[in-house]
């Protein structure tokens, strides 16, 4: 009977989802919910809609465009997302790389002003200027983190570790 439940209000949907990520050993993903599922959970799409932009300019959520092929997208709370960027950060800082500045610039600057999925190139450097000299090595410091994740015509997509996310589907107690 759970499996079928409807919701009226997205932000409980969003809740109860996140309380049943997979949790599995030696997986350092933080809990995300797939924006189709979430659809197929609450009655007006509409009004999820709605409410992701207005959970997202809140500074509640964050929303990332998947790498699946599909046109689905990955939703994380921002506590969440802050953790799973403290863990990219250790990662990449315990690789001796210089520039491990960039980090707090992205996340002083970057994310409380840009809220898409996506972010043009001299927009993101514009914004991690704010921070120190930004250049090519840094953005590179920030995909290798896993934080963006291509580039497409000057054009960067935000990243919540894409590639862990999408190989992390399989364990989904949720068709997809």
């Amino acid at each position: 009977a759970e499996d079928n439940l409807i919701f009226s209000d997205t932000l409980i949907a969003l809740q109860l989802m996140r309380t049943q990520f997979p949790k599995l050993e030696k997986v350092v993903t933080q809990p995300f919910i797939l924006q189709s599922q979430l659809y197929s959970s609450v009655k007006d799409r509409t009004q999820v809609d709605r409410d992701l932009e207005s959970l997202k300019k809140d500074r509640v959520l964050r929303v990332f465009k998947l790498n699946t092929g599909q046109d689905d997208h990955a939703i994380m709370f921002m506590d969440d997302y802050l953790k799973q960027m403290e863990s990219a950060v250790r990662r990449s800082k315990g690789k001796n790389q210089d520039c491990s500045e960039v980090f707090e610039w992205f996340e002083k600057y970057v994310l409380p002003s840009k809220l898409d999925v996506s972010i043009d190139h001299l927009e993101l450097c514009s914004l991690l200027s704010h921070g120190g000299d930004a250049r090519d090595k840094h953005i590179t410091l920030l995909m290798n983190a896993g934080l963006l994740v291509s580039i497409f015509h000057g054009i960067i997509v935000m990243g919540v570790f894409v590639f862990t996310c999408w190989s992390f589907l399989k364990y989904f107690p949720w068709d997809h």
